[in-house]
C-alpha cells in the first residue's frame, strides 16, 4: 500500500510556527523516523540546509539531506532508507530534470509505494502531481507541462500569497488545463496513497480549494 503525500502550499517552515514539521514525523508512524531533506529546487542553499538540521535536530528523528550537485554518492539508495522525504521549494522544472538524471523519481516512487511519507512545499508540492502552474521559466507564470504524476490532476501553491497565481491557475483551468487543487500558504493537502484525506492548516483561515472549469470549491481545513 502506498504511503502519505503532504502537499503544502507554502508559508512557515523550520521555525516555531511550522506545525507541519511535527505532523510529517507523526504521519511516518515510526518511533524515531529517518527524515531526508531534498533542497534540489534551490540548488542546495547552505542556509536552508542548516535551518533544516536546526529544526529537526530538536525533534526525535534522524535527519539527513540529499546532495545532487557535485558528485553525489548513491542518492537513490539514500532515499531507500528514509521514512520521510521532505522537499523544499524553488524551481520545479530544474528539480524534476535533476531528479530524473539521478533516478530520484523512481526512488521516490519506490519509497512511497513501501509506505514512506513524501512531503514538500511549493515546488516540493507541485512535483507530485501531473502538472502545475510555475514560474520556473521566468517571471510570467505558465503551465509546467510535466510532473511525476503520483497524484492525478494539477496543483497550485501560494494561492492566497500570490494573487497572480490564483488568476493564472483559474484562467488556465477554464481554458482546458487539467483541473486540480490549490493551497493557500500554511495549508496542505494530505493523501493516503492516491486517496484525498483532508486539508490541514497551520494558520487560521488558510485553506485548500478544488478548482475546475466551473470555478473554485473552498475546502475546510483542520487547524493543527
Amino acid at each position: 500500500m502506498s504511503g502519505t503525500i503532504l502537499a503544502i502550499g507554502g508559508g512557515a517552515r523550520f521555525d516555531a510556527s511550522a506545525l507541519f514539521e511535527d505532523l510529517i514525523l507523526e504521519l511516518a508512524g515510526a518511533a524515531r523516523p529517518r527524515i531526508c531533506f531534498v533542497p534540489t529546487a534551490k540548488a542546495h542553499e547552505p542556509e536552508r540546509v542548516d535551518e533544516f538540521y536546526e529544526a529537526f535536530g530538536r525533534r526525535d528523528c534522524e535527519p539527513s539531506h540529499l546532495e545532487l550537485f557535485g558528485i553525489p554518492d548513491d542518492p537513490a539508495g539514500q532515499l531507500e532508507r528514509q521514512d520521510v522525504v521532505y522537499v523544499g521549494g524553488g524551481n520545479t522544472a530544474n528539480l524534476l530534470a535533476l531528479w530524473r538524471v539521478h533516478g530520484i523519481d523512481a526512488a521516490l516512487r519506490a519509497a512511497w509505494e513501501r509506505g514512506a511519507v513524501l512531503a514538500g512545499w511549493s515546488a516540493g508540492a507541485n512535483c507530485w502531481f501531473e502538472d502545475c502552474i510555475t514560474d520556473s521559466f521566468g517571471s510570467r507564470l505558465r503551465p509546467l507541462g510535466d510532473g511525476l504524476g503520483f497524484l492525478a490532476g494539477s496543483f497550485c501553491p501560494h494561492y492566497d500569497g500570490d494573487p497572480e497565481r490564483r488568476r493564472t491557475f483559474t484562467k488556465s483551468v477554464r481554458g482546458g488545463f487539467p483541473a486540480g487543487l490549490a493551497a493557500d500558504d500554511d495549508a496542505a493537502f494530505r493523501f493516503e496513497g492516491t486517496r484525498f484525506v483532508e486539508v490541514v492548516s497551520q494558520r487560521a483561515g488558510a485553506r485548500g480549494y478544488r478548482v475546475t472549469a466551473a470555478g473554485e470549491e473552498p475546502l475546510e481545513a483542520r487547524l493543527l
